[in-house]
């Protein structure tokens, strides 16, 4: 296939660094490659390929001109290439291979297309996978990607409102599993509810989180699917109940006892006739022993390659002060070599809201990482939210320059003014959105520009100073929607 590639003058070395021996290049009448226009195409195709015998064009992908006539002039397809011209390079290859699009940029295409690839393997791997246990039909252990267990702490003491909203916004999330934590002071009519509540709330896998043999009695009599957990102190109470419910459960070891412990404990469960077991060796926190415990979940894995393993990370993304997305991958990577088969999470504390969806990712990634024996990068799945794969061309300093100032002046909008908020996204399906408000008009939208339209067409400003101060404020919303984070107009971000 034939390529041509349309820019500006600006951008004209950029591009041909980028394009290699891939593709031809054509400079257009423009400084800024994105106000290429069809007259302007075609005009410096006329100019530079007199002969012009090209299979596809790609133009800039923030060119917003229709170039439907251009290609029934020329006979050629003429598509949005990528919006940075040092993505070229990474889209080109594909040319041969699939339809670009008039609408969407050729990088965000080929994203989407490289994610949905990912995924489709993913679900193929867990298809054929063989694992030693299934609960409620979820394959856990073996060769099946790591599931994510969400916790909701002392879901037993949440009204029933608050639970269910709890339970969907982790699903939602992206949670494989739900476990339900029992206060120490829950009675069997809280443990029974809880769980009523789950099971109203989601089809997924439910477990309980307690020793308590008699919460745990009352939870199998409900149909929990898994119980979290044994121990020396419950295993001859409710072992022989647990073994004729086939319930999995998640074995311990005793409090601060180790792997010799844990095995004891194994023995006895199996003993009393459990079968399907989970082993939890136990991960402690940064500056508390991680590192010994990390050697103590290896050696229990070569010593038991065929149990599944239980792996708390909420340990450790809630005791440090750290962003959780690099902290998760890093321990789903490590849970990857450990034979984990569950990580866990409360996701409770601020700062670690998204480690379901971060943990999901990253399970995914590591299944992915395992199957093609390479390091997880370039997948089509990642958790790089603030940094960047591949930096854009920044600008120079010219020589004569204006130094900016912040005005010392401040004048209010003789129309009023706009308060503006955030509401999150309750149920982790990007629903959130940006509320601005201003005297009894209310406008809701999920980006800045959408919602600084909709003030500019209903003319609600009048100065320029205040209409830049909004564009400044509700991108300052947005970024904070899309990151998890919390908004307050005025105050830095």
């Amino acid at each position: 296939m034939k390529i041509l590639i349309a820019t500006g003058i600006l951008a004209e070395q950029t591009v041909r660094n980028a394009a290699g021996d891939l593709a031809d290049v054509l400079v257009a009448d423009t400084k800024i490659a994105a106000f290429i226009t069809p007259r302007k195409l075609l005009t410096a195709i006329e100019e530079q390929f007199p002969s012009f015998d090209h299979d596809l064009i790609f133009v800039p992908g923030l060119v917003s001109g229709n170039f439907g006539k251009a290609e029934k002039e020329l006979g050629c397809k003429v598509r949005l290439g990528p919006k940075h011209a040092y993505d070229l390079g990474f889209v080109l290859p594909f040319a041969d291979s699939m339809e670009f699009s008039s609408e969407v940029p050729a990088c965000e295409l080929l994203a989407d297309v490289r994610r949905a690839m990912a995924l489709e393997k993913v679900q193929e791997l867990e298809d054929t996978a063989m694992a030693p246990i299934e609960i409620k039909g979820m394959k856990i252990g073996g060769g099946s990607r790591m599931k994510v267990l969400a916790e909701v702490v002392d879901a037993t003491g949440l009204d029933t409102e608050s639970l269910a909203l709890k339970i969907r916004s982790f699903e939602a999330k992206g949670a494989d599993m739900i476990d339900l934590g029992a206060s120490l002071h829950a009675t069997p009519d809280d443990v029974r509810r809880a769980i009523e509540v789950a099971r109203c709330a989601t089809a997924l896998p439910v477990s309980i989180d307690t020793l308590d043999p008699v919460l745990i009695r009352e939870a199998l009599k409900c149909g929990i699917d898994m119980v979290l957990s044994l121990d020396s102190s419950n295993i001859a109470l409710i072992g022989q109940d647990l073994a004729a419910s086939g319930v999995a459960a998640v074995v311990i070891p005793d409090q601060g006892e180790g792997s010799v412990s844990l095995m004891k404990n194994i023995e006895l469960a199996r003993a009393a006739g459990l079968e399907n077991l989970i082993a939890d060796p136990v991960l402690d926190p940064i500056g508390h022993g991680i590192a010994e415990s990390i050697v103590r979940y290896m050696d229990f894995h070569k010593m038991n390659p065929h149990v599944p393993v239980f792996f708390g990370t909420g340990n450790v993304t809630e005791l440090i002060d750290a962003d959780s997305a690099g902290v998760n991958a890093t321990l789903c990577g490590i849970g990857a070599d450990l034979g984990a088969s569950i990580l866990f999470t409360p996701e409770y504390s601020n700062k670690t809201q998204g480690s379901i969806d971060e943990l999901k990712k990253a399970s995914l990634m590591m299944l992915l990482s395992h199957e093609r024996r390479s390091s997880p990068k370039d997948l089509g799945i990642d958790l790089i939210e603030i940094k960047e794969k591949r930096r854009r061309q920044d600008g120079s300093l010219p020589r004569d320059f204006v130094r900016a100032e912040k005005s010392k002046m401040w004048t209010q909008d003789p129309k009023g003014s706009i308060r503006i908020s955030i509401i999150p996204d309750i149920y982790g399906k990007k629903e959130g959105c940006i509320l601005a408000e201003h005297d009894s008009t209310s406008i809701a939208g999920r980006t800045a520009r959408e919602v600084m339209d909709t003030i500019l067409d209903m003319d609600l400003v009048s100065r320029m100073g205040h209409a830049a101060y909004l564009g400044q404020e509700l991108k300052k919303a947005e970024l904070a929607l899309k990151l998890g984070r919390s908004y307050a107009q005025d105050d830095d971000f």
